[in-house]
């Protein structure tokens, strides 16, 4: 185990943070519940002030999704909090974590229990308000720091991963570009591993029109956009398996109303999972082709929206590089850490697209997020916190070199 300082303060503050975890995670902060996720970025604000960087709100574009009519439907998200201090330092690192869950303000799940001393169950306690506090902690060892001068930090706090990061995709590809590595807190798997290969995503929605008739009177006058996208779900699903490690799930279908009128309207919505950057053409080539046999037939039209938004994240040698840094400060506080391709995605994927090294699930220890059943190990945040600043410590001191 090494024994520093500013290893021993971290672990020092975990009563501390356990209490702060408490606070934001019972701030409903869903997605588009804007007023809650900028009250955890102000707690956020506050809660790194003392660490002295400089502090700006980023108020970003509403989020557009296709309505069940086929319309489009503009929704308010809560704005983004960016932080940086020494953007002239050798050695820029940036750091990245989401403030937004998948827990809508209306959910039934919106508190904290303790499930042993050692576990909390709670919305966004693990994905990823756990992981917000790793990063003050890691942050905070390194600006106690004698060799702090040499590293340059930029942090983004997001208010929208869990919807795509749309909106906070250019701030994300700005960072890429000024920063010479990222560390992301998304939570680490539950049994303390972290994330090597990511695979990409995108979602798309197709708006299906055809033509309304009287079902009994002059069915033959109507053209039926269920039976049409009903066509389209079951050619679209049998692209599965075609190219490895490229799936397809149908996720979303509304259309139709009352049963004696032909349905004119069906709206349909999936998402694709990518092992390769070539992956998105042969997806589109394919689309094209499946649409084009709709759109040419009479009384029928079909319009394609959405696209990908996370390409995938490959393994590469820059990324195997930093992954095998930190996995050598895992080994000197004890820890065995292994990393695993996943099919997850998160905002790792759009750093590496731009060509930033990333290891990004080095939040906190838990796991079933997404569920009434999210949890996370509560001294993970000591743990994790010292994993990071080690790191950081080993950078600014030249034990480590990044160039």
């Amino acid at each position: 185990m090494v024994d520093r300082p500013e290893l021993q303060w971290i672990a020092g503050q975990l009563p501390a943070m356990r209490d702060t975890l408490l606070q934001l995670a019972h701030i409903n902060s869903g997605s588009f519940n804007a007023a809650g996720v900028d009250a955890v970025a102000a707690k956020l604000d506050a809660l790194f002030a003392p660490l002295g960087a400089s502090s700006e709100r980023i108020a970003l574009q509403p989020f557009r999704s296709t309505a069940d009519d086929g319309s489009i439907k503009e929704r308010a998200i809560g704005s983004a909090l960016r932080l940086r201090k020494r953007p002239d330092a050798p050695l820029q690192v940036f750091f990245c974590g989401h403030m937004d869950t998948v827990y809508a303000i209306d959910s039934p799940f919106q508190t904290v229990r303790e499930l042993d001393p050692d576990r909390l169950n709670g919305p966004g306690v693990a994905d990823l308000k756990g992981g917000l506090l790793v990063m003050f902690l890691a942050l905070s060892a390194l600006e106690r720091s004698e060799h702090r001068e040499r590293i340059g930090w930029e942090l983004l706090f997001n208010p929208d991963e869990e919807i795509g990061s749309r909106g906070s995709a250019p701030l994300l590809a700005e960072a890429a570009k000024r920063n010479h590595l990222g560390l992301i807190y998304e939570p680490a798997y539950a049994d303390g591993n972290l994330a090597s290969a990511r695979k990409g995503s995108g979602n798309f929605d197709l708006v299906i029109k055809g033509r309304a008739a009287h079902a009994g009177r002059n069915p033959e006058d109507g053209r039926n956009a269920i039976a049409a996208a009903s066509e389209l779900i079951t050619a679209l699903n049998g692209l599965n398996g075609q190219r490895e490690g490229l799936t397809l799930n149908p996720g979303y279908v509304r259309g139709g109303g009352a049963l004696n009128i032909v349905p004119d309207l069906c709206v349909f919505k999936f998402n694709v999972r990518t092992s390769q950057p070539s992956d998105e053409c042969w997806l589109h080539d394919q689309l094209d082709l499946l649409l084009t046999r709709v759109n040419v037939r009479d009384g029928y039209s079909v319009e394609l929206r959405g696209g990908f938004t996370r390409p995938p994240k490959v393994f590469d040698e820059k990324n195997q590089r930093l992954a095998a840094m930190i996995g050598d400060c895992g080994r000197a506080l004890d820890l065995d850490l292994q990393f695993k391709p996943t099919g997850g995605c998160c905002d790792g994927n759009n750093l590496a697209a731009h060509g930033l090294a990333n290891v990004d699930n080095l939040g906190v220890v838990g796991g079933e997020i997404h569920s009434d059943r999210e949890w996370m190990r509560v001294s993970s945040l000591v743990e994790r916190g010292q994993l990071s600043a080690l790191l950081l410590l080993r950078l600014a001191s030249g034990e480590l070199s990044w160039s």
